[in-house]
């Protein structure tokens, strides 16, 4: 029993969880969610106009309380299955993590501002305004698009240089205020009253915005203005040549990736597991496969899974296997040979086969299945066998593999 609510709990973790292989199910969930965090969006925004609100106010609030409704099912599944999340922790830690993690955060405001004033009524106004943090579900979308999460990482790369020039954009904000205040106070006492009454002027001359309802009307203080115009210009373009050249250097990075990175020769082997091997009923950690050995790939009925440690394989999967290629520095080969019809070796004893002392049988393959090879396995018409040799074998095909 508990195995199974385990197997249904990882079942539903591939479906919620982002994944880019070839689940319908997964892909329905998520072309639904995305669907509804547009359409909660939308009504949201509808809202606020009051001609939608007179005509529509109750359907409206219909999809508003389905949608949230669904972001509450979506975080409590999250939450279940936080365990498959991060496999290496216990599960209370997993959920923890999932509950203190920017995605858990964010998943938690979309719906909690909704029912809070349910259960405390005098703050509605206070949890009204905080219904805007669903906004921030749309960070959700970056997982779906690589062209999304380029942007993410571009932003992550360059975050000591961006924080730097908006720390500079920052000291000018405040040393334009305090020169303005210093030239403009005498003369229009009301609008630069202190300081800090400048700080609005200076952000929007320094981005270059200028709205125009705060300037100087001294000659000096014009003349400042200026000189802060043309500067802003500068430190608006400090920012923006930065995350340029992120994106100019994520996408050579990635040129160069495709255009001169040398392919290192590793090896693939495809294995089904049946009832008798093993391995079946195990997690992969417990295989204990050899150094330099992994599980690149399992696939399991007509889906393609993404192994890791706690992932227990069942009787039919498909396993593929890498491994680095072998560097023939003593010149070992391997042969296959097929056996046709009238080869001196049909009908015979593997012990009885004229062969070198240098050359072992490895490997049987007769029709599907594969045997590995004892003294007394006599071979047959079709039976490809593979050979590991250092010296020539007479009436072999010199086929490589």
């Amino acid at each position: 029993m508990n195995r199974r609510r385990e197997q249904f709990r990882y079942r539903v973790y591939e479906i919620i969880e982002v994944r880019t292989g070839f689940d319908r199910a997964g892909r329905i969930y998520d072309a639904i969610y995305m669907f509804c965090i547009i359409l909660n969006l939308t009504v949201s925004i509808l809202f606020t106009y009051e001609s939608y609100r007179e005509r529509y106010g109750d359907t409206l609030i219909l999809i508003e309380q389905i949608t949230v409704a669904s972001f509450l099912v979506d975080y409590l599944l999250r939450l279940w299955t936080s365990r498959h999340m991060y496999p290496e922790m216990n599960p209370p830690r997993a959920a923890l993590k999932y509950i203190c993690s920017f995605t858990g955060i964010m998943d938690l405001l979309s719906f909690l501002p909704y029912y809070l004033p349910i259960f405390f009524p005098s703050g509605a106004v206070a949890f009204r305004m905080l219904r805007i943090m669903r906004v921030f579900r749309l960070f959700r979308i970056n997982a779906y698009y690589d062209s999304f999460k380029l942007i993410t990482d571009v932003i992550r790369g360059k975050k000591q240089q961006l924080l730097s020039s908006v720390f500079i954009i920052l000291i000018l904000m405040l040393a334009a205020s305090l020169c303005m205040y210093s030239l403009e106070h005498d003369a229009q006492p009301d609008i630069f009253e202190n300081a800090f009454s400048g700080i609005w002027w200076a952000a929007s001359t320094l981005l270059t915005v200028g709205y125009g309802d705060i300037y100087p009307i001294t000659p000096l203080g014009k003349l400042f203005g200026i000189f802060i115009t043309f500067l802003g210009v500068g430190m608006v373009a400090i920012p923006t040549g930065i995350i340029s050249a992120g994106f100019v250097d994520q996408y050579s990075r990635i040129k160069r990736m495709s255009e001169y990175g040398q392919e290192e020769d590793v090896h693939f082997i495809k294995i089904q597991l049946t009832e008798r091997d093993t391995w079946t009923d195990k997690k992969i950690s417990q295989l204990h496969l050899p150094e330099r050995v992994i599980v690149a790939v399992i696939q399991r009925n007509h889906k393609i899974l993404v192994p890791r440690g706690n992932l227990v394989l069942h009787a039919g999967d498909v396993l593929v296997l890498a491994a680095e290629s072998f560097q023939d520095k003593e010149h070992i080969r391997l042969k296959e040979i097929t056996l046709q019809k009238n080869h001196p070796w049909i009908g015979h004893r593997i012990r009885e086969l004229d062969i070198s002392r240098h050359t072992v049988i490895v490997l049987v393959k007769r029709k599907e299945r594969v045997m590995i090879p004892n003294g007394n396995m006599i071979l047959r018409e079709g039976d490809l066998v593979i050979l590991y040799t250092q010296v020539y074998i007479p009436n072999a095909d010199k086929l490589e593999i």
